[in-house]
């Protein structure tokens, strides 16, 4: 499963938001101000790789466990192989409501309370 191009910039906002958090505002040399850190300060001052990068090489590592393990295990089966028959069209059928709490239905679906 890949990130959408949605996805990966609502992680880098939120990355942002909480470097701003940690390493707070800046006071402007010009007009003695203070400032938000602008998104190439915080690059500069926070060396690791982006929250982008590091969701993408952990999913890669996991794949590459995935391709490793035996094609008897569940969930190398479901990584590489396809689904078999088909889904029903339209919405799902609603399902019926139990009167009580959901203790004590038996097996046939009849409530006995």
């Amino acid at each position: 499963m890949s990130l959408t191009l949605r996805e990966e910039r609502r992680q880098r906002v939120f990355e942002n938001r909480v470097l701003r958090r940690v390493f707070g505002s800046k006071r402007d040399k010009v007009t003695g101000e203070w400032r938000k850190l602008h998104n190439e300060e915080l690059r500069d001052l926070y060396s690791l790789p982006n929250i982008v990068r590091v969701v993408k090489s952990s999913r890669m590592r996991w794949a590459g466990h995935v391709a490793r393990m035996g094609e008897g295990r569940d969930v190398h089966r479901v990584q590489v192989g396809k689904p078999e028959g088909k889904r029903p069209l339209g919405r799902p059928r609603p399902r019926p409501r139990s009167s009580g709490s959901g203790r004590g239905l038996r097996l046939d679906g009849v409530g006995s309370g």
